[in-house]
């Protein structure tokens, strides 16, 4: 009769904490975004028979999947668009045009996140001097830690600097990188004096030698990757030293590179990332009290193998199929320690992918590389037939060009009247679209298509004189990170997931600005100080 009882008793508890456990809170004790960089939308069903049910599968049937949204600037720069997510405002009005722009005052590139009064925590590399003062507006996280006089923690985790840095806002607890050299979670001065121990802990365990001990291999057969290019191609840059087919002897690697950078390039650069993340939950105890929390953790190692081997490649799909892994363990963990019924998971990404303009040539498809240093020096002839002088242009990346006011001034020339000439100039050059002067971008109010995106990605004080619009397909030679405005860049997968999320999918046209505002309704907090995005429609239960 004991051991009955004790059965049943233990039936009925088990069954009520499970049903304890469905019942959301009020508001989100957690909010986590999950960016994997380079994601197309494309990709969920390329990869999805590889996938596991409780990975990105999990996230497509649970939850709330607006296969229609898209990034609504020209310049789809990696940095713009997590600036972009958790400010709920284009670059126009957060200021993050690119990961550099050219600053006229010192005739330097900046970088993003440069500010000379930091330094780096955790590194000997004394020019890491890095925080988020670049970014212009509030971020979603800035007014939740506002919002309750920063009793809620903000932490912000990605193996690439701008990415932890940027999403993490002005306010938040702290944000950590990896050292390129060493591959040690590091951070910066602006957010305390001296790293945590648990960070301490975790650095000394030395996760980068033991991942790159192993051998890269293919997870499946590798014929079983048919919908790729094939193991070699003439289409992959590859590792260093050129090697590009499978298996990959990760120590030899990281020899003839001279660090541990390597790591990032492979599948187990997302898995570091997801262990630091799990060991920042429990050290920080994040979701554990009344106080919402926020987590970002980005996953670059997809955006690196991009570029090395193309978005065709085995190497691709097979981080993919990795990284289902490591979601699924991840999301595992966060409902054990906070539950997923008080945890809000946005999955998205930076920007789309785009396939290389060699391989579009190949096939006899539209595209190429826009030859921008040659346009330039032309451009430097052509002004100096119209107007006798020479280095009126002061530098140009591609994307926009950057005149010499000062000496355009001293001449006193007409600045407007050189921008429209030099316009007027680029069309007739092979992969150029259009040229928009930033007279007409400053005085002009463009509703729709390329126009309109060149606006939302013009930033007075940081962006060019002329913003150079090239036909779908085409890439600077110069820029190996270019992003253009087009739906191979533009569209990413966003699917909220959690908490009170509805499930199911939608093909209505939402902008990746619509995040940050939503979030701030759900905590019923003020909205990021320069938002224009809505909430998204029919997304709570």
């Amino acid at each position: 009769m004991k051991f009955i009882i004790t059965v049943f008793l233990s039936a009925f508890i088990t069954v009520n904490s499970f049903s304890q456990k469905r019942i959301s809170s009020e508001k989100p004790r957690l909010i986590v975004t999950i960016f994997v960089e380079g994601m197309r939308y494309d990709y969920l069903y390329r990869y999805w028979d590889k996938f596991t049910e409780d990975g990105f599968k999990r996230l497509v049937k649970h939850g709330k999947y607006y296969e229609n949204a898209e990034y609504d600037y020209l310049y789809t720069k990696s940095s713009s668009g997590y600036a972009t997510v958790v400010t709920g405002s284009d670059p126009s009005q957060h200021g993050i045009v690119s990961n550099y722009w050219y600053k006229r005052i010192t005739n330097t590139k900046k970088y993003c996140i440069y500010d000379k009064k930091q330094y780096a925590l955790g590194s000997n590399n004394f020019d890491l001097k890095f925080s988020p003062k670049s970014l212009l507006t509030s971020s979603f996280s800035d007014e939740l830690r506002l919002s309750d006089f920063k009793q809620s923690k903000v932490i912000s985790i990605s193996p690439k600097d701008y990415a932890a840095i940027l999403t993490g806002g002005h306010l938040a607890n702290a944000a950590y990188w990896t050292d390129k050299k060493t591959g040690k979670w590091i951070s910066s001065s602006y957010y305390f004096s001296k790293l945590p121990q648990w960070v301490n802990r975790f650095n000394e365990k030395k996760f980068p030698d033991i991942y790159l001990s192993k051998e890269w291999n293919t997870y499946f057969p590798i014929d079983k990757y048919d919908n790729t290019l094939g193991d070699d191609n003439s289409f992959e840059i590859g590792f260093v030293g050129g090697k590009k087919t499978f298996p990959y002897d990760l120590t030899a690697l990281k020899n003839i590179s001279g660090s541990r950078k390597i790591l990032e390039s492979t599948p187990f650069g997302n898995t570091y990332t997801k262990d630091f993340a799990i060991s920042a939950m429990v050290n920080e105890n994040l979701g554990k009290d009344n106080y919402c929390d926020y987590l970002n953790v980005a996953f670059t190692a997809t955006g690196e193998i991009t570029k090395k081997f193309g978005i065709r490649s085995i190497e691709l799909e097979d981080a993919y199929v990795r990284l289902d892994r490591d979601l699924k363990h991840f999301l595992n963990f966060i409902n054990d320690f906070v539950g997923l019924e008080n945890t809000v998971i946005i999955l998205t990404s930076d920007r789309g992918s785009s396939d290389s303009p060699r391989l579009l040539r190949e096939i006899n498809m539209p595209g190429g590389f826009f030859k921008d240093k040659n346009a330039e020096t032309l451009l430097n002839s052509f002004l100096r037939a119209v107007y006798g002088y020479d280095n009126l242009i002061e530098y140009f990346d591609g994307s926009y060009i950057y005149l010499n006011r000062n000496k355009i001034e001293d001449l006193k020339l007409n600045l407007t009247e050189i921008q429209q000439k030099i316009s007027d100039f680029l069309v007739n050059f092979t992969g150029v679209s259009n040229a928009l002067t930033a007279y007409n971008l400053e005085n002009r109010n463009y509703t729709s298509g390329m126009q309109m995106r060149a606006q939302n990605s013009y930033q007075k004080k940081r962006s060019g004189d002329i913003s150079v619009i090239l036909e779908p397909g085409y890439v600077p030679g110069s820029d190996a990170d270019y992003g253009s405005g087009y739906r191979n860049y533009t569209q990413v997968p966003l699917i909220f997931y959690g908490w009170k999320i509805k499930s199911g999918k939608t093909d209505i046209p939402v902008s990746m600005t619509d995040i940050a505002p939503t979030l701030a309704s759900f905590l019923k907090i003020a909205y990021p100080n320069a938002s224009t995005g809505k909430i998204l429609p029919d997304i709570l239960k």
